[in-house]
């Protein structure tokens, strides 16, 4: 059984100098950007402690956020694709044919639509390069369980978050994905110095102790957590962006430089 989740306090995150953050139901509100998220980032930015986005979110999509908000960077397609804030762009997961690719990401799409008629194709699948997304909202545990199972069986990856369920390769991991751009990007931080934040399945490699001692859940991860095998360390007594904030609010009140 995985250890139970401890409370967030400012000595967990003593040695904190990078953080990795999913977007959906963690910087969001009901699925939204507030102001006082983007006080926090600047806050963040100000103190010299780079954040990093891990989204699920398309390729295109974030290609544009992150040139509009205070971060680092940003990972897109659960670790398909980086974006630097400097212009950087790179793609995570190999693809030797992309629109074959895509056809048959397509066509496993067609297999779980012809079991479960009313799931649809979400608003940015166009924009996609390494995944294929369709909308989460009224799926069962129980549902997604199953299709995750059909997607194993013929070869693919599958995981799903508040908003959007991800057919994708089978190592096409957010944790992966972010490893490869600390080590070519960020090189200068230790696992030690960081913190993964998430608040749904597809943060689950985020939660890996192994990889990422110091995780945090904003409260929201609660609804999720009895189907993880890895939980975050550290929860927050916020949900959503709140606790986000809460965990950030910490995190500024120790002593110390960050600029390094």
């Amino acid at each position: 059984m995985p250890s139970p989740m401890q409370p967030l306090t400012s000595e967990a995150l003593r040695s904190v100098r990078l953080i990795a953050s999913d977007m959906d139901g963690t910087l969001t509100q009901r699925g939204k950007f507030t102001p006082l998220l983007l006080q926090t980032l600047t806050d963040l930015a100000n103190a010299g402690i780079p954040v990093v986005i891990v989204t699920g979110r398309s390729a295109g999509w974030v290609s544009g956020l992150v040139h509009y908000l205070p971060v680092a960077g940003a990972i897109a397609e659960n670790g398909g694709c980086f974006f630097s804030a400097s212009g950087a762009k790179e793609q995570l997961v190999s693809l030797a044919d992309v629109l074959q690719h895509r056809q048959q990401l397509a066509q496993m799409f067609a297999e779980l639509q012809a079991e479960f008629p009313q799931i649809q194709v979400s608003d940015d699948n166009a924009f996609r390069l390494s995944d294929w997304t369709f909308d989460v909202q009224g799926l069962t545990t129980a549902e997604l369980q199953h299709m995750s199972k059909r997607c194993y069986e013929q070869g693919w990856g599958f995981t799903y978050s508040t908003v959007q369920c991800h057919i994708k390769l089978l190592r096409q991991e957010k944790s992966i994905g972010l490893q490869t751009v600390l080590e070519r990007y960020f090189p200068q931080y230790s696992s030690a110095e960081i913190v993964t934040v998430g608040d749904s399945p597809n943060d689950e490699s985020l939660f890996n102790p192994e990889w990422f001692p110091c995780s945090v859940g904003v409260a929201n991860v609660q609804h999720y957590a009895e189907h993880m095998t890895h939980r975050p360390t550290y929860i927050t007594t916020a949900p959503e962006v709140q606790g986000f904030c809460e965990l950030t609010a910490l995190l500024l009140s120790l002593s110390g430089d960050f600029r390094r």
